[in-house]
């Protein structure tokens, strides 16, 4: 897969404004201001092909890309306070009927904050996706951002707060540095190549 292909394709604030579901979908989820946008800028080798912002709960649709006809499919973050309850319902119904309308996903990527405990909303979404047995991996992000003292504290403390089964990956992962970034590829690739069998 030539990740340097990646192309936006499009942007999707309501449910009918999905496209079409074909191919491979590669799902990636996470609260607000996580790193999404830089971690996929990161996976595509471009700055910003997926827009990053300052400001947490900016990305409100849900945004596809296209690399090598596999589709990558950035979620809107939840969790974030200062957004209107209409905004919240709106994104919160368009997450639901992605999920619920019978899409082709092969991975669903769950990013949560390296530094921190995972929040209740992490804990939903991982719940989720254990529910519906849909294959997932987690990503924590921002790994660069601690030393090296409180990265082995966080990674002896996680296993515990998210209840993972033990047979799903986590990955720690950094768009700074790029640590993780070839396993989390490695990992698209094989849930592709599944599907194909």
């Amino acid at each position: 897969m030539n990740y340097n292909k990646a192309k936006f394709e499009k942007a999707c604030g309501v449910a009918s404004q999905l496209p079409a579901p074909q191919g491979s979908e590669i799902v990636f989820c996470g609260k607000s201001n996580v790193g999404k946008s830089s971690l996929l800028n990161k996976l595509f080798s471009r700055k910003a092909l997926a827009k990053v912002s300052a400001v947490p709960g900016k990305t409100i649709t849900i945004n596809f890309y296209d690399v090598d006809g596999v589709k990558f499919v950035d979620l809107p973050g939840y969790g974030y306070a200062k957004i209107s309850k209409s905004e919240k319902a709106r994104f919160s119904a368009l997450i639901e009927t992605y999920f619920q309308s019978k899409r082709p996903v092969r991975l669903v990527v769950v990013l949560i904050d390296m530094r921190h405990p995972p929040t209740a909303g992490d804990l939903d979404m991982l719940h989720y996706v254990q529910e519906t047995e849909m294959p997932y991996i987690v990503v924590l992000t921002k790994s660069d951002k601690l030393n090296k003292t409180e990265y082995k504290a966080r990674l002896n403390s996680l296993p515990g707060e998210l209840g993972c089964p033990e047979s799903v990956a986590v990955i720690a992962a950094s768009s700074k540095n790029g640590q993780g970034i070839d396993e989390i590829k490695q990992h698209i690739e094989t849930a592709v190549e599944l599907s194909l069998i």
